[in-house]
């Protein structure tokens, strides 16, 4: 059985991400990306393991590592991400394969790694898992589209990829400026490349949306609320304002939309309900607007280290008449949330408190999840 060394490339300082911290301590799910890829190897059991870490935060990268309970080396990245492994390879024990793995990819699947050892060992050759391309891919010269490719012929590469150590070592130790992948080195020598299957799950972490497309921990929050009709002008539904129509009744505007909207995000980051974080007869609130109610609750949202992504509200009444209005409703409590939201509206067939036109209720539901 081979040994294997696993070098984790961790070093990125993570500016296209913008959190302002290196990529390795950004949490995904509550969980720092390097304590993720570390819980996976764990379970790979290499022999040997390196981390190349952002310079200035070793002792960070070192503090994760105790947690873990493994055995790490630690050593310091370079300007480069060639840079940077060629540091953690230097400091590689004898092995006989070495595999190179970017945190960016935390939640990689262990049957990833175990393809590349198998067709490494198999072949001695370096090997990559890759995804097939499924977008129509062109090229475009100055916003000109010149030419087509054949996508069948095309793959996104990933990591970890793999290569018998002592030859891989040698190539990086000889090889100047700075490459996209370790696979372009090893090619650089004349070795040959193959593929194993990779995964989706895979995804690299670069951008904000990233953390989003691979994040498991997402919430939904309910949200109702329900409005009699007063004797006052003007009605504010989906904080739009309806001059000809008879106002709802309650201590701020009585805007049964935006109150079951503020109630669904809240409940999403279980936070409570508008009662609970805003009260019911602060005077602080009287006659306020529903925005002031949204945007407070997205701000709770952010302070738990949540963030809306999506809503949805159905307004149940026979009066308004809210198709003609629905677009504006859902423009405007979008652009309020900065995320899409929905709108829809029914009756009761003339049932109950809102089917005798009495009043209005709305029903909301948030998606959210952590930051």
């Amino acid at each position: 059985m081979p040994s294997v060394g696993l070098v984790l490339v961790a070093a990125g300082s993570g500016v296209r991400l913008g959190r302002g911290i290196p990529k390795a301590f950004v949490e995904m799910d509550g969980v720092p990306l390097l304590t993720r890829a570390l819980d996976v190897v764990r379970e790979l059991s290499p022999a040997e393991i390196v981390i190349a870490g952002p310079p200035a935060h070793l002792d960070e990268v070192r503090a994760l590592v105790a947690e873990s309970g493994l055995s790490v080396r630690v050593v310091a990245g370079g300007e480069t991400r060639t840079d940077s492994v060629r540091n953690a390879v230097a400091a590689m024990p004898a092995v006989d394969i070495v595999l190179i793995h970017d945190v960016a990819r935390a939640a990689t699947p262990l049957e990833v790694f175990h393809r590349v050892v198998d067709e490494v060992a198999q072949t001695n050759d370096g090997v990559i898992p890759v995804v097939p391309v499924v977008d129509t891919i062109v090229v475009a010269d100055e916003g000109i589209v010149t030419d087509n490719t054949d996508r069948a012929r095309l793959n996104r590469v990933q990591t970890p990829q793999g290569f018998p150590a002592s030859l891989f070592g040698e190539a990086i130790a000889g090889a100047s400026g700075d490459f996209t992948d370790d696979a372009s080195i090893w090619r650089s020598i004349g070795g040959t490349v193959r593929t194993v299957a990779g995964d989706e799950r895979a995804h690299k972490i670069t951008i904000e949306a990233d953390v989003d497309a691979v994040s498991t921990t997402a919430r939904v929050g309910l949200g109702t609320d329900t409005h009699a009709f007063g004797d006052t002008t003007p009605l504010w539904l989906g904080c739009v304002e309806w001059p000809d129509e008879i106002g709802l009744s309650g201590h701020s505007d009585g805007d049964a939309v935006a109150h079951a909207l503020c109630d669904a995000l809240l409940a999403g980051g279980g936070l409570g309900d508008i009662g609970t974080v805003f009260g019911t007869d602060d005077p602080r609130y009287a006659g306020a607007r529903g925005e002031v109610f949204i945007r407070g609750a997205l701000e709770k949202l952010g302070e738990a280290g949540f963030t809306a992504r999506s809503a949805s509200v159905q307004i149940v009444g026979i009066r308004p008449k809210v198709g003609p209005r629905r677009l504006e409703i859902e423009r405007t409590l979008s652009a309020i949330t900065g995320v899409p939201v929905s709108v829809s509206a029914t009756t009761t067939d003339g049932l109950g408190f809102t089917g005798e036109g009495k009043g209005i209720t709305a029903v909301a539901i948030a998606h959210v999840t952590t930051r």
